[in-house]
């Protein structure tokens, strides 16, 4: 895939990080942003269609207020504040533009039940039709795990799947991936395109962003893992560059792009891949991750060293490798008792083992989408 084919992407997804809008004391930097919407604003003029996924509710809260929280309650009030502050600024800039807006506040369990996606997934769809910018973030305000360990790099790639958009643009403060983190490495080469993201990136890039975010380079290997796996390409810019999004989306070469593996999945797998909580892991061998990654194979019993977690029958677990890397997602055929008993063993031994056989995979093809490509 080429950088050319970002000219004919019409859903576009971009998100912006708490340091892309604000200033280092918490407030608002109405310059970035007044920038950043009129930007935004010629794109929508020109046909694309517009999902801007937002981070900034607590910093401005902190901004406002001028008060530091110590405690959850705090940090959940100040996103209060901070979220009105927000889109009161989004909305004034955008109508200045004549573009209407929508506030669209998710928490982890609306990804996490098929029905609650497809019903979020109808919403957005219903929103671009009409023409309307999404402005999508965390519901930190009640969301206590989210606003505590989740960051809007993750959400902004479930968005992107959830919307079937075509490109996923993440605005940040720095240019993209780098070989060694740039801050400690004055020698650190950027990283112009990755197909595949690798344990050793995943092992640099641990440090976390500025003092007000909650997510650094990981989460965006995180986020970018989800998009490649189902077919979106994914593009890691800074947001001082000017106009990146609009260069980004005219095919100019900036920041780091994710190459993606596959077509779009089809919703049912693509909630398996983004949306799924699993309940227990499955580990299994070289060769099954050779027959699943490659072969495009089922998950047979006799491929699993290891069951761990509880889980019943039609619920999703994680397949993982020898190394603990996640390779897919799938709806499991047993329990987790029955899978101790029969993994290790090949599928005609299931009805001795268990008095009946009603399923000679654990998982299922049709029942399981890849994160890992082949």
């Amino acid at each position: 895939m080429d950088r050319k084919c970002f000219q004919d992407c019409k859903r576009l997804v971009v998100k912006v990080g708490t340091s892309s809008i604000t200033y280092p004391t918490g407030k608002i930097n109405l310059g970035k942003m007044e920038l950043m919407v009129r930007e935004l604003s010629d794109l929508h003029n020109s046909g694309r269609e517009l999902i801007l996924v937002s981070s900034g509710a607590v910093g401005a809260g902190i901004g406002k207020l001028g008060s530091t929280p110590t405690s959850m309650p705090q940090k959940q009030a100040i996103a209060a504040v901070g979220q009105g502050l927000l889109m009161q600024m989004y909305e004034k800039l955008f109508s200045e533009y004549s573009k209407c807006i929508a506030q669209v506040l998710l928490t982890r369990d609306c990804f996490s039940n098929p029905a609650r996606y497809m019903n979020s997934r109808n919403t957005i769809f219903a929103l671009l039709e009409y023409g309307v910018i999404p402005i999508v973030n965390e519901n930190d305000t009640v969301a206590v795990e989210e606003l505590k360990f989740g960051d809007n790099d993750r959400l902004s790639a479930m968005v992107a799947c959830n919307a079937e958009a075509d490109l996923l643009i993440v605005l940040s403060d720095i240019d993209g991936l780098y070989d060694s983190d740039p801050r400690q490495n004055k020698g650190a080469r950027l990283i112009s395109e990755v197909s595949t993201i690798t344990e050793a990136m995943e092992a640099n890039s641990r440090s976390r962003g500025s003092s007000m975010s909650s997510g650094g380079m990981f989460t965006k290997l995180v986020a970018a893992r989800m998009t490649m796996a189902n077919g979106i390409p994914m593009v890691i810019a800074s947001s001082d560059e000017r106009d990146a999004v609009r260069r980004i989306a005219g095919g100019e070469k900036l920041g780091t792009f994710f190459i993606p593996h596959r077509e779009s999945y089809a919703p049912k797998r693509q909630w398996l891949a983004v949306g799924s909580e699993p309940r227990g892991s499955l580990t299994v061998d070289v060769g099954a991750e050779e027959a699943l990654l490659r072969k495009g194979k089922s998950l047979l019993p006799s491929g699993v060293v290891r069951a761990d977690g509880e889980f019943e029958v039609g619920d999703v677990v994680s397949i993982r490798g020898l190394s603990g890397r996640e390779l897919a997602r799938g709806i499991v055929n047993y329990t987790c008792d029955e899978t101790r008993k029969i993994m290790g063993r090949h599928s005609s031994e299931i009805a001795g083992l268990l008095g009946s056989c009603d399923y000679e995979e654990l998982v299922h093809r049709n029942n399981m989408a890849l994160l890992e490509s082949s």
